[in-house]
């Protein structure tokens, strides 16, 4: 995929290349407290934002950046 680009001009605030680390611990904490619930006989959340908080993530969101170059743009 020598000739792939970006479509639009988002950004990660930081300069953190993945949150794979953290998207392992939230869905494990996740499907434990789904499964607690489970044998209690309670509602199950539906989200993992119901146990998890994503600003605890390595990329603290996005950012439209409206001052890019075609070496930004490339993935």
């Amino acid at each position: 995929m020598s000739r792939s680009k970006r479509k639009t001009p988002f950004f990660g605030f930081t300069t953190a290349t993945s949150e794979k680390l953290m998207k392992r611990k939230w869905n494990k904490r996740f499907r434990r407290v789904a499964k607690a619930l489970m044998l209690v006989d309670k509602e199950i959340p539906v989200k993992k934002q119901a146990v998890s908080d994503i600003w605890e993530g390595g990329k603290d969101g996005k950012f439209y950046w409206k001052a890019h170059t075609k070496k930004d743009m490339r993935k």
